[in-house]
């Protein structure tokens, strides 16, 4: 189905057919009546949808597609001439196709067909110049990321193909050094450490993001990275093998991402990792990654208080989560804020999956996060079923204290779990407003619950029992 033809996204959602996922995935009728549901579909109404001239400009090659040749030049070269024409369709047919860094612009629509593979090339060079880029939240003069669109309106990556990021034991992972599995020789110089190091201290500094270049960089680049665009589709495509995080859209408007498929088990392989964005829908995605599925963010430290632009007006709806640290993240770099985060009819079930909700944060870097609603929620097997927790990393270390309100669970099911809670606020600044409602899980343990305020539950089992928050 071309969403680029839609001018109305209840249409578009209308009309895209999506599995029954789960029991959770039918809702009681009266759910179109639900406020929750009101909010979010609000949400989904506002976003501005891309929409594309119908002209094509499909890769026309004589050689031999089956061979891994580089196909870099051809390929952006059709992306120029679509955009300087007006607009359109950048189609890749069936084939393998060796690449170096993509830039889309404005207004291009690139369109992998079934049994297409743009598969990326490990050599950092090919990754050069520089860009201006975030990097776990902080901005930086850095490697492009391999498909990077800047400041530009109206861009797309769809169709049944696959982009390989070329990720792998010997090629970009072993630049995290030591890692949880660590299947790679680790050599201190080789790794991301003084990297991370240096951009900290630039961050804490204030220093001009210009002159944050790294002569000897080991910061891996994402796989898609959209900054400041606007009308922003990723639709229908497989990713795989990412050197870091997969998705970024970063202070975007109006963005939709539908039916991806992720797949990346290397270090910080989040799946989707929207920051500052404001009005973003996630939908029908599957995620099988090494780290957070869906991880929303605002900056880091001094970078998103400097910004100052928190992750709002999101809609999750209709995903699969299974291997990954997190099902559906709120934080670490959250600096700028979230609100109005909505998640609903989500499959999570793996053994390797460690979290269903998560929150982190801490005193360097702060946040104020609201207004957060999960439900219809099924989770199969998961270590820990809710987490909300302000001593991640650098932990109680700073004077930037985190604030969580307004947080709300409902129809949220847990058949295995090692913990229901891992709940740690400060006692100076509790978690507050935690509403549970019809939430049944079965764990060998209940957790922590530390400094939480206004913790309401109604209908609430653990274990098959009644459960309350003690006083």
């Amino acid at each position: 189905m071309d969403w680029s033809k839609r001018q109305h996204l209840k249409q578009a959602l209308a009309l895209a057919a999506l599995p029954v996922l789960s029991r959770c995935a039918q809702q009681d009728p009266s759910a179109q009546n639900d406020e929750l549901a009101k909010q979010a579909d609000a949400i989904i109404a506002s976003i501005q949808l891309t929409s594309f001239p119908a002209r094509q400009f499909a890769l026309k090659t004589e050689r031999n597609s089956t061979e891994l040749l580089d196909f870099t030049h051809e390929i952006q070269s059709l992306i120029d001439l679509c955009h300087t024409s007006g607009g359109g369709q950048v189609v890749i047919p069936a084939g393998r196709y060796a690449v170096g860094a993509l830039t889309l612009k404005s207004n291009v629509n690139l369109h992998l067909a079934k049994n297409a593979v743009l598969a990326f090339i490990p050599d950092p060079t090919r990754y050069l110049p520089l860009v201006k880029t975030r990097w776990e939240g902080m901005e930086l003069m850095g490697y492009q990321p391999l498909i990077y669109a800047y400041g530009a309106d109206n861009i797309a990556i769809t169709g049944e193909g696959i982009i390989d990021g070329g990720g792998s034991n010997q090629h970009w992972w072993p630049w995290k050094g030591e890692w949880k599995h660590t299947p790679w020789p680790v050599v201190p110089a080789n790794t991301q450490k003084h990297s991370r190091d240096q951009l900290q201290q630039w961050v804490a500094a204030g220093t001009p993001v210009s002159e944050r270049v790294l002569s000897d960089n080991r910061l891996r680049p994402p796989l898609i990275q959209t900054y400041q665009c606007s009308r922003v589709l990723i639709s229908g495509v497989t990713l795989q093998n990412s050197p870091f995080w997969l998705m970024n859209p970063v202070l975007c408007r109006d963005v939709v991402i539908q039916g991806v498929n992720c797949i990346s088990h290397g270090p910080n392989s989040d799946g989707c990792d929207p920051e500052s964005c404001e009005r973003v829908l996630i939908r029908g995605c599957q995620f099988d990654t090494g780290d957070d599925c869906i991880a929303l963010k605002s900056g880091r430290n001094n970078d998103g208080r400097r910004l100052a632009t928190p992750i709002q007006n999101v809609v999750i709806e209709d995903c699969v989560m299974r291997a990954g640290h997190g099902g559906v993240v709120i934080g670490s770099e959250i600096s700028g804020g979230a609100r109005n985060i909505y998640a609903r009819r989500l499959v999570m079930n793996s053994p390797d999956l460690e979290r269903g909700l998560r929150i982190k944060t801490n005193s360097v870097r702060g946040g104020l996060i609201e207004n957060v609603a999960l439900w219809d929620i099924d989770i199969g097997q998961v270590k820990d079923a809710v987490v909300i927790n302000f001593y991640y990393e650098e932990g109680d270390a700073g004077q930037f204290l985190p604030q969580v309100r307004g947080i709300k669970l409902r129809n949220f099911r847990v058949s295995k779990a090692e913990r229901a809670f891992e709940l740690r606020g400060f006692a100076r600044a509790p978690i507050v407003g935690l509403a549970l409602e019809q939430v049944q899980i079965r764990c060998q343990s209940l957790g922590v619950i530390e400094h939480v305020q206004q913790f309401d539950c109604k209908q609430v089992l653990i274990n098959g029992s009644a459960w309350q928050p003690s006083n």
